[in-house]
């Protein structure tokens, strides 16, 4: 992609900069494209992403990143040496600094008090303490991982029970809205900016420095301020709403397979309504991906903590939903290959929980090769940007060895000599294949099961496939139900 620095904000030199530094903390998925755009739209600005995980940081300093994103590559390389950093010596960096952003992991709690929904906030706790520890002049400190509600109290807490004399802090919420596999353009052209902070001097005063960061590309009417609450609930709401409608349109596709109906159809109709608008209304095999499962389950732990059990049971069926639409698909391979998929080979084509990324965090693929080879099947799986290893990382718990799942690097291989094709994850390239040549290679019959919905289905009954697909009563499925039920 062409490298545009343009600048929104003119006429600021680095003297009369309200931040001249920014710090870090976190080389993953948000802080280290993050940083890139801001390096990319604030030259005048030194930007240094830290992290303890020197392998990450020798990663991100190497000409193969941590993380696939379409355009981030060149970002990096344009920027990087000049006035984006990434580094390990995290204490000259949050010494230097102005403004920090904490962009650490804050994963579902895997024991004690909430286990399997709270958040654990034990990295972003340490954060705070580091800075507390190492600064000794004042700074703005931003949150940027998404938290619970008033977790920016205690990161205040912290500071102040550790402050130095003289140091004084600032804490603001600036949660992000990046969708994984768009995370560049999301930055570049945001629908918002959504920053909270105290209501007092020093607070409008730590909202205005972060405002004219953002300022440098994005329109100010596009900047929004709240207070600190307000915005860490915001980031937990907005991944809801986006999650429940993916949980609602897949609770329609099993309608459609029951009774006829076309879930696409279904969705085009519900998408041209101007109160609803068609975005998230691609049926599907479900969500993943590191947010929509966790900060439901936050919220879910927030709501019952509260005291407010319906709301907690409200939003947890978009959870129960999720995970019925991922064993249902399963089951629907299963039951499509005459009710057993013993010793069967099964090519599945995406690993990733979508396109353009190589994350697989909480991917519906991984409950679906989980049930397939709960079945006795044979599993050969193909994905354009996922690493062998974690892949098997991701299905060591059903000690896959080399005899039940095999990697592929070329989705040809994949197919070849198996029973039936799986589509897991939407790749652009997977429109592009020729399928011909897969099914000559198949057993026979030879099956797809398009989880995405995305396959010309007319054009693969023709080659001679039986398809399968979410949302829609195949025609095979229909003789079935007539004839042999």
């Amino acid at each position: 992609m062409p490298i545009d620095n343009s600048q929104g904000v003119t006429g600021s030199t680095t003297e009369q900069a309200p931040v001249r530094k920014i710090a870090c903390i976190g080389a993953g998925y948000v802080g280290g494209p993050t940083c890139s755009i801001l390096a990319l739209k604030c030259p005048d600005v030194q930007v240094t992403v830290v992290d303890r995980n020197e392998h990450r940081i020798n990663q991100w300093n190497s000409n193969k990143l941590p993380i696939y994103e379409p355009g981030l590559d060149e970002i990096v390389q344009h920027c990087r040496g000049k006035n984006l950093f990434f580094s390990t010596d995290m204490t000259t960096a949050l010494k230097e600094a102005d403004l920090i952003f904490i962009s650490v992991n804050t994963p579902t709690k895997t024991f004690g008090l909430g286990k399997g929904r709270a958040a654990d906030l034990k990295f972003v706790e340490s954060c705070a303490r580091l800075i507390a520890e190492v600064c000794d002049q004042s700074k703005i400190v931003v949150e940027k991982s998404t938290v619970p509600v008033r977790s920016a109290a205690s990161i205040i807490n912290i500071l102040k029970a550790n402050t130095k004399a003289g140091v004084k802090y600032q804490v603001l919420s600036n949660p992000e809205f990046l969708a994984e596999g768009t995370a560049v353009s999301d930055l570049i052209s945001p629908d918002r900016v959504l920053i909270g902070g105290e209501n007092s001097d020093e607070g409008r005063k730590a909202i205005r420095a972060l405002s004219w960061i953002y300022q440098h590309w994005v329109p100010a009417d596009k900047i929004v301020t709240t207070n600190t609450w307000s915005s860490e609930l915001s980031k937990l709401a907005a991944n809801a709403f986006l999650a429940q409608r993916i949980s609602s349109i897949n609770a329609i596709s099993a309608l459609c397979e029951s009774t006829g109906a076309d879930v696409s159809e279904v969705a085009k109709a519900i998408g041209l309504d101007s109160r609803l608008g068609p975005k998230f209304l691609q049926a599907s095999v479900g969500f993943g991906g590191s947010c929509f499962q966790k900060d439901i389950l936050n919220l879910v732990y927030i709501s019952e903590s509260l005291n407010l059990p319906n709301v907690a049971a409200y939003w947890q069926q978009v959870i129960d939903m999720n995970e019925y639409q991922k064993s249902r698909f399963g089951q629907r391979i299963v039951s499509g290959m005459f009710n057993t998929i013993s010793d069967k080979h099964i090519a599945i084509l995406g690993f990733a929980f979508k396109k353009n990324t190589g994350d697989t965090r909480e991917s519906p693929a991984i409950c679906v090769c989980k049930h397939l080879l709960e079945e006795g099947a044979y599993l050969h799986i193909y994905d354009p940007k996922v690493e062998k290893e974690q892949i098997m990382q991701d299905l060591s718990e059903e000690n896959c060895g080399a005899i039940s799942v095999s990697i592929h690097e070329d989705p040809y291989d994949a197919a070849r000599g198996t029973h039936a094709l799986v589509i897991c994850t939407e790749w652009d390239q997977f429109l592009e294949y020729d399928y011909k040549r897969m099914y000559d290679s198949m057993m026979k019959p030879a099956f797809i099961f398009d989880g995405r919905k995305i396959l010309d289905h007319v054009a693969l009954s023709k080659i001679g496939f039986h398809v399968e697909t979410i949302g829609m009563r195949t025609s095979q499925q229909y003789f079935y139900t007539l004839f042999c039920q």
